[in-house]
Parts: structure tokens; C-alpha cells; sequence
């Protein structure tokens, strides 16, 4: 079950590493929004063998010591590469030099892997954070036919160890957004969202969001699809999980796109569904009218006083980031500037540092017309 571990680093190269992380390169002063403490994690080499850096994923270790996973791209390939980490032990001020994860050059016995998409979670009361990611033989031009692969970290992100998951759910899968933690019969309960995108490479495949379930987060199970309305087809995706105001009720907010063509949808808008019994059967998705969405993943989550929050790009060239917030009881509120700064941005993930404060991970760029050359770091407060 358990994989030789990827320890990186010797005793020494962590203590240096602990005294000495990385002075944060072009920290992004002249941004507008309501992000606080933005600082740039790393940034791509136009040298280097990657042509990409994205889809960041944040984990706390303690409230000063976060962790941000994130991929590298292999020149050549749509979304494939390495899987690495970065570490700050001061509350995201500086961020130590790359950890690997998963390289896509070790073999897997005779099978070469490519890597992408993190997922980290940290399970409730554990000392430990799991990090989920999608992996694909090295000859695919692209992750569309991809598997769920594991690693696991016990000493805050320093060291990595793989596991080969047991899964029920036997088909390809793309995950991007967190997991959801419920109870059923005082049993924590873990919930994966996924969607499907064969049909890309297979006329006879689908486009399908659903869920997966675990009690281990190493046996992990078909727990239910979210249907669409069968006379007018949605490609929903990349969907998030969050409680709402009542607490028997999960809801997910999903990226959108036309089935047919993989295109925004006319209006450009999240759809949502709800489960009533845990996260095992989902309503049929239905648009949000006051939630945009032009065909990119964006946030969904609830703070512990009970506020919700959509992060979101309002524009196909994703060319700044955006929000709403939603207080019990309430409406939507009016679009709020999350970051703008003339560059792209995409791919949020928040979580909840103290109450209704979170701290933020993203891909961003150094210019409007080049994207995903940067991870970037911030904090959204009261």
C-alpha cells in the first residue's frame, strides 16, 4: 500500500532551509483589491525545462508554518509536469526554495508519470496533511485520462510520502478544489469533488462532475454524479463543496462551460447543486444568477461566522480576480476587487485563518499578455 518515501531533504538541508527560506521575489505592491500581504511565492524560469507554473493549494501546518503546493509544467505538454511545495514559517512574509513531490522523470516501475492539480488537506485533529493530485502516463499530450495519485507529509511539508490509493471509482478523474469534511453516525466522512472529460479524446466519452468518499483518504469511492437537466446539457466542472446556512445541507458551486464545445456559457454563470444526505445524491444543477463564471475554476467556501465568499475572474482572459460575499439570511453582494494588477490571474484557493479572515494562494503573471508565470500569496481581512 505504502510507496517508498520522496524525502528530499537530509537534516541539514532542513535546518538550513528553516533559518534561511528565500527572500520573495517581487512582492505585488502596486496591485489593486482587497488582499493584504501579497507576496509571490516563486516564479517561473523562461529558462528553465517548465513553460508553466500553476494551480497552487494551501494548507495550514500551525498559524505560523502554511504550506502551498503547486505544479510545473513540462514544455511540450498541455498541463503535465512536476508536483512541488513551498514553505513559510512566517506566516507567509518569505517562502522557502521548491520541495518535490512528484517528478515526472522517476519511473513508477515501468511506467513514467506526468503531474498536476494539488489538492491538499489537512484531516481534522491530525497531526498530517495529505496532498491529492491527478497523474498520467508520460506519452499523453494532456491529464483529460487521468488517475488520483497520494502523498502524505507528517513533519509540515519537509518530506513526502507516496501512496498508491485503493480506489472503488474506476474511470479517469480531474480534481482541482478541497475537500469537504461531514459527519455520518459520528463518522467523519470525506468529500472529493471530481468531474470527468473523456469525451475531449473519446466521441463516446463524457463530461460529468461528481463526488468521491472516503473514511481512510486511502479507500476512496463513487459517492454520487450531479445531473444536469436533460434538455439543455451543461458541462459542469472543477465544482467546490461548502456547508450552508443549514446544516444538513452541502452545496456545490461549479465551473461551467457549453457540453458540445467547451465554451462559456451565454450568460457566463456558476450553476450549483445541493445534497441533502451527506454528499451521496445531488439536486439537478441549476444557474446562479448572481455568481459569473467565464468558464474558469473559481473559489467557494463558508467562514465560521457564517459568511460565504465566491472568488471568481470575470473576464475569458482571467485578466484580474474577483468576489462576492454572502451573509446568513442574505443576498449576494456587489462584485468587490479581490486582485487587479494588468496581469493574469486564476485558479484561487482560500482558507480560513482566523474568523472571516483567509488567507489566499493563486497562479498569477507579470503581464497581461503571459500567464501562470507566478504563485502568489495574500490574505483577504474583515
Amino acid at each position: 500500500m505504502f510507496l517508498k518515501s520522496n524525502i528530499r531533504y537530509s537534516i541539514k538541508t532542513i535546518a538550513s532551509l528553516s533559518i534561511a527560506l528565500c527572500t520573495v521575489q517581487g512582492a505585488s505592491t502596486q496591485y489593486e483589491g482587497d488582499l493584504s500581504d501579497v507576496v509571490t511565492i516563486d516564479e517561473l524560469d523562461p529558462s528553465g525545462p517548465f513553460n508553466k507554473i500553476w494551480e497552487p493549494h494551501f494548507a495550514k501546518w500551525s498559524d505560523d508554518h502554511y504550506i502551498c503546493a503547486y505544479g510545473l509544467q513540462v514544455r511540450g505538454k498541455v498541463d503535465m509536469g512536476d508536483m512541488v511545495a513551498s514553505i513559510s514559517l512566517d506566516k507567509g512574509k518569505t517562502w522557502s526554495p521548491r520541495i518535490m513531490i512528484f517528478d515526472h522523470q522517476e519511473r513508477n516501475g515501468s511506467v513514467q508519470y506526468a503531474y498536476n492539480n494539488a489538492v491538499l488537506f489537512r484531516p481534522p485533529g491530525q497531526d498530517v496533511i495529505w496532498l491529492y493530485a491527478m497523474r498520467a502516463p508520460m506519452h499523453y499530450r494532456d491529464s483529460e485520462n487521468a488517475d488520483l495519485v497520494a502523498a502524505y507529509t507528517a513533519d509540515g511539508g519537509y518530506s513526502w510520502h507516496h501512496v498508491e490509493l485503493a480506489m472503488g471509482y474506476q474511470g479517469s478523474l480531474i480534481i482541482v478544489a478541497g475537500i469537504e469534511t461531514v459527519k455520518k453516525n459520528g463518522v467523519n466522512h470525506y468529500l472529493l469533488p471530481a468531474h470527468r472529460n473523456s469525451q475531449r479524446h473519446d466521441l463516446h466519452g463524457d463530461r460529468r462532475q461528481f463526488v468521491l468518499e472516503s473514511t481512510s483518504l486511502v479507500h476512496w469511492n463513487l459517492a454520487g454524479y450531479v445531473p444536469y437537466a436533460r434538455d439543455d446539457p451543461v458541462f459542469l466542472h472543477e465544482g467546490k463543496i461548502a456547508q450552508t446556512d443549514d446544516p444538513n445541507i452541502l452545496k456545490m458551486v461549479m465551473r461551467t462551460a457549453t457540453m458540445d464545445r467547451e465554451r462559456p456559457l451565454n450568460p457566463p454563470l456558476a450553476y450549483s447543486s445541493i445534497s441533502k444526505d451527506g454528499g451521496t445524491t445531488w439536486s439537478t444543477s441549476q444557474a446562479e444568477p448572481d455568481l459569473p463564471n467565464h468558464r474558469s475554476k473559481a473559489f467557494f467556501g463558508k467562514d465560521i461566522n457564517g459568511n460565504h465568499i465566491y472568488v471568481y475572474s470575470n473576464r475569458v482572459d482571467r485578466r484580474g480576480l474577483y468576489y462576492k460575499t454572502l451573509k446568513p439570511g442574505g443576498n449576494w453582494s456587489k462584485e468587490k476587487t479581490f486582485y487587479f494588477n494588468d496581469n493574469r490571474n486564476s485558479y484561487p484557493t482560500l482558507v480560513e485563518d482566523t474568523p472571516g479572515e483567509w488567507l489566499a494562494v493563486w497562479d498569477s503573471s507579470n503581464s497581461p499578455d503571459k500567464r501562470r508565470t507566478a504563485i502568489r500569496f495574500g490574505r483577504l481581512k474583515k
